[in-house]
C-alpha cells in the first residue's frame, strides 16, 4: 500500500492529490453535458465522485505495480512467458507449421459462410471484414516503417507521405487514363521507393530529433501540396469513384469486392512478412542493426552509411506506396485529410508499442491499436481516453514493446588446425 512512499500518511496524501488533479482535468468531459438541441446543460456530479474514488484507490495499485517493476528490473531483459512460448513454437518445426496452417485456415475461412447443424456460421461479417482489411493495411505500413525505425534506427515522422503518394498515384491514373489496380500496385511501390530516396538524400547527416523534425516537415509538405494543388489533386474535395480491383476483368459488387480485397491484403501481408524477414536476416539487415546501435562503429567496420540509409528509406517507403494503392481501391475516395500527421503517429505507435525490430510485435501492435478502438465504440466519448490509457500502461510496463525483437546469434566455428593443409 505504501509502495514508493515513506509512510502510509504520505501515500494517502499522494493519492488524494492525484484524485483531485484528475477530477480537475476530466471535469469538462465527465461532468458537463451540453444538449445543443434543447440548449440546456446537464451536470453529472456523481461522475466526479466515481472518478475521484477510482483514481484514489487506483493510485495505490499503480505505485505497487511500479515498485514491483523496479524489483524485477533485472528480469526485464528476459523473455516473457508469451515470448518464450512463441520462441518454443518457432523452434519446433511441427508446432510451427501446425500453428501457421491454423492461422491460414482461419484467415481464409473468415468471410465465408458455413452451414453447421442447419445453422449458418460466419467468422467475419461485412463490417468486421472491412475492419480487418484496415488492420491488415496498417500491419503492412507498420512492417514498412519497422525497416526504417526498428531496424535502421531512423526516426521517420513523415511516413504517411509515401502512403499518400501511392494512393493519389492510383486515383489520378485511374481517373484520367483508366489504369487498373493490378497495373498500379507495382507502380505505387516504385513511386514510394523513389520518394524514399528523395527524402533520404537531404537527411543523410541528420539523426535523432533533427531527423524527426525534417521528416515531419516532409510529410506536411506533401499533404499541403495535395491539398492546395487543386488543378491536379482536386484539393480538399478529393477524388471519388476510384475503381475497385477487378477479378480477371469482372467487376464485383460491394460484398464481392470487399471479400476480394480481404484476400488481396492477406496475400500482400504474407509477401511483406516474407520479404521483411529475409531482409532482416540478410547482410543489409545486419548493416541496419549495426547502424542503429552505433553509427561510428558501423562506419569503422567498412559499412557504407550512405547506401545503408538510402536503402532503408527506399525499401520502407516501398510498402507504404503499395498500401496507399490498396487504401484508394478499398475506400474508392481519398482526400488530403486521410494523410495527416495523426496517421504517421499511429503507424509509429504500432512499431514502438509492438516492439521495434520485431515482426511479431508489429503485428500484435497493429491488432491492438486498430481493433481495440473499434471494439471500444460502445464507450462513445470515452473510448479515446481508454485508448490513451492502454497505451500509457503498455509503455510504462513494457517499454521494450509487447513482443521484443529476438536477436539472431551468428556463431563461427574454426576449422581444426590440420584441416587447412588438406
Amino acid at each position: 500500500m505504501t509502495a514508493g512512499c515513506d509512510s502510509f500518511p504520505q501515500a494517502l496524501w499522494r493519492s488524494l492529490i492525484a484524485a483531485v488533479w484528475f477530477v480537475f482535468l476530466t471535469f469538462p468531459i465527465m461532468v458537463i453535458r451540453v444538449n445543443t438541441i434543447e440548449h440546456t446543460v446537464v451536470w453529472h456530479w456523481q461522475r466526479m465522485g466515481y472518478v475521484a474514488v477510482g483514481i484514489f484507490f487506483g493510485s495505490f495499485v499503480w505505485r505497487w505495480l511500479l515498485a514491483r517493476k523496479e524489483l524485477k528490473k533485472d528480469a526485464a531483459s528476459r523473455e516473457s512467458k508469451a515470448e518464450s512460448l512463441l520462441t518454443r513454437i518457432q523452434n519446433n518445426p511441427t508446432s510451427k507449421y501446425l500453428l501457421l496452417a491454423l492461422i491460414a485456415l482461419l484467415a481464409v475461412a473468415g468471410p465465408m459462410k458455413f452451414s453447421l447443424f442447419g445453422s449458418k456460421l460466419q467468422l467475419l461479417n461485412l463490417y468486421q471484414t472491412n475492419i480487418m482489411i484496415s488492420c491488415l493495411v496498417y500491419i503492412v505500413l507498420g512492417l514498412g516503417l519497422n525497416i526504417v525505425v526498428g531496424l535502421a534506427g531512423l526516426l521517420d515522422l513523415g511516413y504517411v507521405a509515401f502512403y499518400g503518394v501511392g494512393a493519389y498515384a492510383y486515383a489520378l491514373c485511374n481517373m484520367h487514363w483508366g489504369v487498373g489496380f493490378w497495373a498500379m500496385l507495382p507502380v505505387g511501390a516504385v513511386l514510394g521507393a523513389l520518394l524514399g530516396l528523395l527524402l533520404g538524400f537531404p537527411v543523410l547527416r541528420l539523426k535523432g530529433d533533427y531527423l524527426a523534425i525534417v521528416t515531419l516537415g516532409f510529410g506536411e509538405i506533401i499533404r499541403l501540396v495535395l491539398e492546395n494543388w487543386g488543378d491536379v489533386t482536386m484539393g480538399p474535395s478529393g477524388i471519388s469513384n476510384i475503381d475497385r480491383p477487378a477479378l480477371f476483368g469482372i467487376k464485383l459488387g460491394i460484398i464481392g469486392s470487399t471479400h476480394y480485397m480481404y484476400y488481396i491484403m492477406i496475400g500482400l501481408l504474407v509477401l511483406t512478412i516474407f520479404c521483411v524477414n529475409r531482409l532482416q536476416n540478410s547482410r543489409i539487415g545486419r548493416a541496419w542493426l549495426a547502424l542503429r546501435e552505433d553509427e561510428i562503429a558501423c562506419q569503422a567496420m567498412g559499412i557504407d552509411k550512405v547506401k545503408t540509409k538510402l536503402m532503408a528509406f527506399a525499401l520502407g517507403a516501398t510498402w507504404a506506396g503499395m498500401a496507399g494503392v490498396v487504401f484508394a481501391a478499398k475506400t474508392t475516395f481519398i482526400n488530403p485529410a486521410s494523410f495527416t500527421f495523426w496517421e504517421s503517429a499511429i503507424i509509429l505507435s504500432i512499431v514502438v508499442i509492438g516492439g521495434m525490430g520485431s515482426i511479431r510485435g508489429v503485428i500484435a501492435g497493429a491488432v491492438i491499436l486498430i481493433l481495440v478502438p473499434e471494439y471500444l465504440r460502445d464507450f462513445a466519448q470515452f473510448r479515446m481516453l481508454l485508448f490513451g490509457s492502454i497505451m500509457v500502461v503498455v509503455m510504462v510496463f513494457r517499454p521494450q514493446g509487447l513482443i521484443s525483437a529476438k536477436r539472431k546469434l551468428y556463431t563461427y566455428q574454426a576449422k581444426p588446425a590440420g584441416a587447412a593443409n588438406e
